[in-house]
């Protein structure tokens, strides 16, 4: 089992999202059958098992075991992650672009980069699964209260030639067998019980 996998196929996606299913996937960080589950989402085991093989076909879930019980055999699967994320790849040409109006003050651009670094980042793991390697990555995340906007603007400032100086300081275009990084650095404001009002 996976920790993370990132779904970058839409009918994939579409499987994952319906809400049985989800719940499936949730409890399949076990191992357990139709009949095991039946029990624990209170649905028939045949309505599970056609949820399950729809799972099982988009690689959702695989097979442990298959175990003989009387005439009948009882398949035992186990999610293929104990984490999924939808990669906005799904959406495909309506997916965020962050090429479109680059600015580093809104936040319809910041999503459209998470959305690439979720995209990138994605590909790239599941590559380095398949060769059996990790990938090399940094990320950090904090929190910092800011007393005013011209605190949270001063230090967006800073922030930014600090990264400029490192930039500058690291950046070899011309290094052989060098290979290209990615530098996403945000600051949004922490969500809060009343974001939504």
């Amino acid at each position: 089992m996976e920790d993370v996998v990132v779904i970058d196929d839409p009918a994939a996606a579409g499987v994952s999202l319906d809400p049985v299913r989800a719940r499936l996937l949730a409890e399949l960080a076990v191992p357990g059958s139709a009949t095991t589950l039946a029990g624990k989402l209170q649905l028939p085991r045949q309505k599970l098992n056609y949820h399950l093989r729809a799972l099982e076909k988009h690689g959702l879930v695989e097979l442990v075991e298959e175990r003989r019980k009387g005439n009948c055999t009882e398949r035992v699967l186990q999610a293929s992650a104990s984490a999924y994320v939808i990669s906005p790849q799904v959406l495909g040409g309506v997916q965020p672009d962050p090429s479109v109006s680059p600015d580093g003050l809104s936040a319809r651009w910041l999503l459209a980069l998470a959305a690439r670094t979720l995209r990138e980042v994605g590909l790239m793991l599941a590559g380095a699964r398949k060769a059996r390697r990790k990938l090399a990555t940094f990320a950090m995340d904090g929190e910092i209260r800011f007393a005013s906007a011209a605190d949270r603007a001063a230090f967006a400032d800073e922030l930014s030639q600090a990264m400029r100086v490192l930039v500058a300081k690291y950046h070899d275009e011309s290094a052989l067998g060098g290979r290209s990084h990615r530098l996403l650095v945000a600051v949004h404001p922490k969500p809060t019980k009343n974001t939504g009002e």
